[in-house]
């Protein structure tokens, strides 16, 4: 967030940035896991291209998402839609503007999906 002061002096008298997560979530896109090895290949090699230029920054890669099963207020479960999130990954960023300039770089997006980029609120 612009104007998000995250940071707090430490026992040098210096600025110490407090990282944050930031949730990844993943939508659209290519909707099936390639299973041409050449394709999976490339497809991996993106990935790990991905998550080398984020580097310390990847707190968890994630996995992708498969069938769901929703529960709805009433205890009621619809089993087996296809959901629109495919997939996640937690980043630790200092800001948010700095989480959203990392997702940039997805392989999600190449693939028409689109990445939401949410604080995840220590409790």
């Amino acid at each position: 967030m612009e104007g998000d002061d995250r940071s707090r002096p430490n026992t040098d008298n210096e600025q110490e940035t407090i990282m944050t997560k930031y949730v990844l979530s993943f939508h659209g896109g290519d909707a099936e896991i390639p299973t041409d090895p050449a394709e999976v290949e490339q497809l991996m090699a993106a990935w790990g291209a991905w998550f080398g230029q984020l580097g310390d920054a990847v707190v968890d890669g994630g996995n992708p998402i498969g069938a769901a099963s929703t529960i709805a207020p009433d205890g009621s479960v619809t089993d087996g839609q296809r959901v629109s999130l495919t997939g996640y990954s937690i980043l630790e960023a200092a800001s948010l503007d700095d989480a959203v300039a990392m997702a940039k770089g997805c392989p999600v997006l190449s693939g028409g999906g689109s990445v939401q980029v949410g604080e995840a609120i220590e409790m």
